[in-house]
């Protein structure tokens, strides 16, 4: 029995060698993906039309605050103070329109990436199950990747770009 388990302990050591390990540059994986550069054109065109929908209701804002300083002078107090008011609730308006622009291009990217990573990691996942990996590691946090190592990024990319 002693014999067996001697045995035991000097093959545990050769099984944990017989691992295999790959490395993703998942970056690099992403540069071919054509749903990165349709993100980008999507947060793109988003941004230019938040952009001019805002220059819009700054220019309104402005005329209504030039016509306003204009004829404050003539206005009843009652009718200066309901003014005022109304400058300030649109001037609220348009912070809050910057910050829903924000916060919806925020989100779509968000979304967009997430299924580009989820994308990206089926892939990884089918590289490595068909090429009998223990584990596949993203070269941005390896600190040392020696010449021998197994770098399937161009595997990966094959898989992603189809």
């Amino acid at each position: 029995m002693k014999k067996f388990i001697f045995a035991m302990l000097l093959a545990l050591p050769m099984t944990m060698f017989a691992q295999k390990i790959g490395h993703v540059d998942i970056d690099e994986v992403a540069k071919v993906m054509p749903e990165v550069t349709a993100l980008q054109t999507e947060i793109q065109n988003l941004q230019k039309q938040f952009d001019e929908e805002m220059e819009r209701k700054k220019s309104a804002f402005q005329t209504k605050a030039e016509a306003y300083e204009k004829e404050k002078g003539g206005l009843s107090e009652a009718l200066r103070s309901f003014r005022e008011e109304e400058l300030r609730k649109d001037y609220e308006a348009l912070q809050q329109f910057d910050q829903t622009c924000s916060q919806e291009l925020q989100r779509v990217s968000s979304t967009k990436q997430n299924e580009i990573m989820g994308k990206i990691l089926d892939a990884i996942k089918e590289v490595g199950a068909a090429g009998s990996y223990t584990y596949i590691l993203p070269v941005s946090g390896i600190a040392y990747v020696g010449a021998g190592a197994n770098d399937i990024t161009d595997q990966v990319k094959a898989k992603v770009s189809k």
